[in-house]
Formats: structure tokens, C-alpha cells, sequence
């Protein structure tokens, strides 16, 4: 359980209290820090999987906590981020615009619940879906677009452009996160119509 990519692992999960505190404090430098906080850990998520193959350290724990520190981590800063859009965005009527920014982050959260309970489900009738690389290049996509967006308009001070840059690659992860989220579902609906 102490092993390198545990404890990576482990720092993933404590660094999202820190993440949200950060996050909700007044002013720009602690838009940073929330910022430079969610970059470790999301590194984190990296070097476990890197550190894990190369010192030869894969553990059961490991594989058990990883796609749930995963999930703690994007899901806290989904909610983060829609929380901060329902203060700022949403009066007493809900504009076409705030909800289409809306639409994404629910498809992704609904997604990562959904895939929780199938890999629950597959992992007890010994059934092994192996992460793809499409779904790499959705969590890497996912991390930049929640990345700039916790920024936000410090982004655009830096990168003009960089929140609408944004809004838009988050909508490429959901659309990604959807077409990822099949290969568990028909694994799962395979496995139901055998055992039929």
C-alpha cells in the first residue's frame, strides 16, 4: 500500500479538499493556487500509471483507488465549476447559454457514475475492459478544458480567447466521454445476454 503509485494516488485524493477550499476563497491568487492544485493532481494521475509499470509496483489497491480518485477529482471540479456558473450565470430565468454550458459537465458526471457501476458489475463476473486510447485523449482534453475554466478569465489575460477555447474542448471530452462510456455499456449488455 506504500508503494510510489499509491501514495500518488492517495495525494490525488487529499489534494481535492485542498482543491475546493482553494477554489472557493476570494481573489486571484487563490484562483492559482486552485489551478496549480488541480495540475498536480491531475500529474498525479500520470505518474501513478508510469510509476506503476516501471518499478513493477502495480497493486490491487492501486487498481481499485485509481478510477476512483480519478472520478473524486474531475467530479469535485465539475461541480465546483457549475456551482460557481448557478452564482454567476443563472438569475431568476436560465438562459439557452448557461444551460448548453450546463449540458456537458452533467454528461460527463453522468457517465462516470454509469461506468462506476459497470466496471462494479463487470469486475464481479470477471469480465476486463482495458482502458482505450481514445479514453486517454478524452481525460487529457477533459484536464485542459476544466483546467482553463478554473482560471477562468485569468486564462484570458494570458491566452486571449482561452475560456471560449475552453467551453469547446469541454464539449469534445463529453462528446468523447459518451463514445468511451458505449464500450462499457455493451460489455456489460454482452455479459447480461450471456448469462440469459
Amino acid at each position: 500500500m506504500l508503494r510510489l503509485p499509491n501514495a500518488l494516488t492517495v495525494l490525488r485524493i487529499v489534494l481535492v479538499p485542498v482543491f475546493a477550499i482553494a477554489y472557493v476563497m476570494p481573489g486571484a491568487g487563490a484562483r492559482l493556487l486552485a489551478f496549480f492544485v488541480f495540475c498536480i493532481a491531475g500529474a498525479s494521475d500520470a505518474l501513478d500509471g508510469l510509476a506503476a509499470r516501471k518499478l513493477n509496483a502495480a497493486s490491487s489497491f492501486g487498481r481499485m483507488l485509481d478510477p476512483i480518485a480519478d472520478k473524486i477529482l474531475v467530479c469535485v471540479a465539475l461541480m465546483m465549476l457549475v456551482a460557481e456558473g448557478t452564482v454567476d450565470q443563472f438569475n431568476l430565468t436560465m438562459g439557452l447559454g448557461s444551460l448548453l454550458k450546463l449540458v456537458p459537465a452533467l454528461i460527463i458526471l453522468t457517465r462516470e457514475i454509469l461506468v462506476s457501476g459497470l466496471r462494479e458489475f463487470l469486475a464481479g463476473a470477471d469480465v476486463s475492459v482495458p482502458v482505450s486510447f481514445l479514453a486517454k485523449i478524452k481525460t487529457s482534453i477533459q484536464m485542459v478544458a476544466i483546467g482553463a475554466m478554473i482560471l477562468g478569465p485569468l486564462a484570458d489575460r494570458v491566452v486571449p480567447g482561452a475560456l471560449a477555447l475552453a467551453y469547446i474542448l469541454l464539449w469534445v471530452a463529453a462528446a468523447l466521454t459518451f463514445y468511451t462510456g458505449t464500450a462499457y455499456l455493451q460489455a456489460g449488455l454482452a455479459h447480461t445476454r450471456e448469462g440469459t
